[in-house]
């Protein structure tokens, strides 16, 4: 898994963002009527997610068009589910948690 996802999901303007791609691909401009804060902060929000290949972008005509990566999603699921296994849910016997 990687860290840019832990980065991506940290703020709450980009947990916005993932929310609202959920239910329809958008432009900038259209993610950007939902919060108050400026057009370039938008941009950089979802630079960010980009990064974390949380969300795609493809131009149709002059629109940078966004939406949400769902194979990465996917994978982000099945990763947290993993992650929150029991030893029990797995079938282990004696499991005990990596110390750090």
């Amino acid at each position: 898994m990687n860290e840019s996802f832990f980065q991506a999901l940290s703020n709450p303007y980009r947990r916005e963002i993932i929310k609202l791609l959920k239910w329809k691909n958008m432009n900038a401009g259209e993610i950007a009527e939902h919060f108050q804060i400026a057009q370039p902060s938008v941009s950089r929000h979802l630079d960010v997610l980009k990064k974390a290949e949380m969300i795609t972008v493809e131009r149709k005509g002059t629109q940078l068009i966004y939406s949400l990566n769902l194979s990465t999603v996917q994978e982000i699921f099945v990763y947290m589910t993993e992650l929150f296994e029991t030893g029990e849910a797995k079938g282990v016997t004696g499991y005990e948690p990596e110390k750090c």
